[in-house]
């Protein structure tokens, strides 16, 4: 019997239901009496976990899905570790994510959030070796907590706005009183420096100034 196998993939050849050998890639010839073939792609394949709810360290229920490429490295382990090893990875990855999630509150698990995935490669590696299997690449595809949980995080962030504009707002106006009080003290040192301002203020203004006697000049109409 001739027997072709792609780059891509291995076979595996039973004989009276045990493993005779591995053919790699090319043409290969063996019997057909007693032999059964077991093909096994190598390829990455990408594995997408649907949404779900799943509870943070407070008891926060948030849905997050994630994707993850896994290739098999070990044909043999992958046949006949398990009865269904896609069935298990996709298992494997659930509770790998549920982990991940579920040993951080919500503030700290938005923060970890692009590191998310790489967590969860990690704690799935060896349950995966035992398939014969590697995850290659994970990550989140989607965070979200409930409606009230995203408006409260809003209020929050409104309210911190506000509280920054008030606080700016008040340093200006302690500022300004200061201007103030340093003024009126120069004033009261000095009063030669009020005739002196007002004098700049008409001349600014193209107004003109009227003298009484010997007291302050006064501002007029303008002509």
């Amino acid at each position: 019997m001739r027997v072709v196998v792609h780059g891509w993939e291995r076979v595996l050849r039973y004989r009276d239901g045990a493993l005779v050998e591995v053919l790699g890639p090319g043409a290969h010839r063996r019997p057909r009496w007693r032999t059964r073939w077991e093909r096994v792609d190598t390829r990455p394949r990408s594995v997408v976990l649907s949404a779900q709810e799943v509870a943070t360290a407070e008891g926060l229920s948030v849905r997050c899905s994630l994707v993850a490429d896994v290739a098999v490295v070990d044909p043999q382990r992958w046949i006949e570790a398990v009865q269904d090893a896609d069935d298990l990875v996709h298992v494997t990855l659930q509770l790998g994510l549920r982990d991940a999630v579920t040993s951080r509150g919500y503030d700290d698990l938005l923060a970890a959030r692009a590191g998310l995935g790489e967590e969860v490669r990690a704690l799935v590696a060896d349950p995966l070796a035992e398939v014969g299997a590697v995850c290659r690449r994970a990550a989140l595809r989607d965070l979200s907590a409930p409606a009230e949980v995203r408006q409260a995080a809003a209020e929050a962030v409104t309210a911190r706005a506000l509280g920054l504009a008030s606080l700016e707002r008040a340093r200006a106006e302690v500022a300004a009183t200061r201007a103030l009080a340093n003024a009126a003290r120069l004033v009261a040192g000095s009063p030669g420096l009020l005739e002196l301002r007002t004098l700049q203020a008409v001349e600014a203004s193209g107004g003109t100034v009227v003298l009484h006697g010997a007291g302050a000049p006064a501002e007029g109409p303008a002509r």
